[in-house]
């Protein structure tokens, strides 16, 4: 029976390419001169970092730049709210969304139910295996999934006839 995965995964890579890019631009602008404004990526997370909140808006404008001139969905990024840090700086963290979680893939799979294709839909982790009698029928899940809007940039792989 022919089957594909359902995935949501990032290039950590490209990741950090697009955050030293960021970084190096902010250290040359002359808006930052003499500013103690950061940015690093901890695990899931990319921390910012600034005297205030119009710098920090700077930041993540030029962060996201750089994450789509990389080919990172900004789907991913989930960003969280201005909070106060020490020394009268701000803090704003941006998580990584990695991986469906189960909420969403329940959503998928009742998405798939609901829009009565024929396919079998099974949760394995973090990721949904999707399995059909016919490739047509896979192509046609491919394309709802892609037109749907499930706060995730969804990839698909793992192809089987």
């Amino acid at each position: 029976m022919p089957s594909f995965d359902v995935v949501s995964e990032l290039n950590f890579q490209e990741v950090d390419n697009a955050l030293h890019a960021a970084v190096k631009e902010i250290t040359t602008r002359y808006d930052f001169k003499g500013s103690k404004a950061t940015m690093k990526r901890e695990e899931g997370k990319i921390t910012l970092l600034a005297e205030d909140e119009y710098k920090l808006g700077q930041m993540l404008d030029l962060l996201t730049a750089r994450l789509v001139k990389r080919g990172i969905d900004l789907k991913a990024l989930e960003l969280g709210k201005v909070e106060a840090a020490a020394g009268g700086m701000e803090r704003q963290v941006c998580q990584l969304k990695v991986g469906l979680d189960t909420e969403t893939a329940k959503r998928m799979v009742k998405f798939l139910k609901d829009a009565k294709h024929k396919v079998q839909a099974s949760i394995q982790g973090d990721q949904l295996r999707v399995s059909g009698k016919s490739r047509d029928e896979l192509q046609t899940v491919i394309a709802a999934l892609r037109g749907q809007d499930f706060g995730l940039p969804l990839q698909f792989s793992n192809f089987r006839d």
